[in-house]
């Protein structure tokens, strides 16, 4: 990224010589990240973030496919990133019909009940690859393969976006293979520069940009580009793309010693979440008689860093919506954590969290019931 941010500083737009060489370093991007998800580079756009991706993919869709006719209703997940479901919310507002798909007790939504929420004005599904805060992988062929069907049986065209966010260095990417129309990242999810994302929307879908002002991204995302951004955006993506098995594999161990530590040495502890069919870095684990702020405090002064649910609600405390919609009792979620491993953690991080945990979740519990008693 550095020459971006010091020698060629040039305006992407700009027909000078600094602009050329700039806008050729966006296009390399682009096809780098178009080589790592099995698109053409024609479809991949730069964004801010996994957010903007997310909503320019739900409104950009829905609103051109109303435009266009072909119906308002809008089919999502209860367990949407709040980026998906404050999108879907906004769309109720404009008209739109929403239904929010539950799912069962590990986190997986079922395909028969999307089958069952088709209808024939349905023109956008939303459904995330990987969850953020429990590491479910939903059936995204699957459901892909529903839609298929549906339309060579009613002619009726619905498009498919999923929330890859979690996916980059765990799951290996091809929109293809997923059958989807439409796909949001965020490049600091895997190594990337924090406030840039990326959006593959399939050629032919129908979309109204969310940010208009100048031609920019193929006349779908105005602004001048973050030349640098998604240079670092490109280069980590394709570096995270290179031994997903092998390093699935080795964090995967380490998550299930972390876990299987816990469960072993803290009473009271559970898991949340599919522990097969998920991301090999995610552990959502819930302990009886704690508050999940309290908790985080004191690992904090171990230098260990967790988060409860999502990061992005840790400021407005609250029950993951998560968990409660997987029938998480209340009193449970309240008490749940996430660790979050990735490709550097080491076997002396877990021996420290089975070392410092079981005491931090005693003292906890004995500090909220003196709190309780008083």
């Amino acid at each position: 990224m550095l020459p971006y941010l010091e020698e060629h500083f040039g305006n992407p737009s700009g027909l000078y010589r600094a602009g050329r060489e700039a806008q050729q370093a966006i296009d390399g991007a682009r096809t780098t990240v178009a080589g790592c998800i099995g698109a053409r580079p024609s479809e991949v756009l730069f964004t801010s973030g996994g957010t903007e991706s997310i909503n320019a993919a739900l409104c950009g869709i829905a609103y051109a496919m109303r435009r266009a006719g072909a119906g308002a209703h809008v089919i999502t997940t209860a367990i949407e990133h709040h980026g998906g479901l404050h999108s879907a919310q906004y769309l109720e507002e404009l008209g739109f019909d929403v239904s929010y798909l539950g799912c069962d007790s590990s986190g997986r939504v079922s395909v028969e009940e999307f089958r069952e929420a088709l209808r024939p004005d349905t023109v956008l599904a939303s459904v995330m690859l990987a969850n953020n805060e429990v590491g479910t992988i939903q059936p995204i062929e699957d459901i892909a393969e529903v839609i298929r069907a549906s339309a060579r049986e009613h002619g009726r065209r619905v498009m498919l976006h999923t929330d890859a966010v979690q996916a980059p260095g765990w799951v290996p990417l091809d929109v293809n293979a997923l059958g989807v129309d439409a796909l949001s990242l965020s490049g600091h999810k895997f190594g990337g520069p924090k406030g840039n994302g990326v959006l593959y929307l399939r050629r032919a879908t129908p979309f109204r940009p969310l940010i208009s002002g100048g031609g920019q991204e193929m006349q779908k995302r105005a602004g001048t580009e973050n030349v640098a951004g998604a240079i670092g955006t490109a280069a980590a993506l394709e570096l995270a793309n290179q031994g997903i098995a092998e390093r699935g594999a080795r964090v995967r161990a380490l998550r299930d010693r972390l876990r299987d530590g816990i469960l072993a040495t803290v009473p009271g502890s559970r898991t949340n979440g599919c522990q097969v069919n998920c991301l090999p870095n995610n552990l959502n684990i819930s302990f009886d008689g704690v508050e999940s702020d309290v908790l985080l405090e004191r690992l904090d002064q171990h230098e260990i860093a967790a988060s409860s649910g999502s990061a992005c609600s840790n400021s407005t405390w609250e029950p993951s919506h998560v968990l409660l919609a997987m029938g998480v009792p209340i009193r449970q979620a309240v008490g749940s954590l996430r660790f979050s491993l990735g490709e550097n953690t080491t076997d002396e991080d877990i021996d420290t969290v089975l070392r410092v945990l079981p005491a931090e979740v005693e003292s906890t519990r004995e500090h909220l019931a003196a709190r309780s008693a008083s």
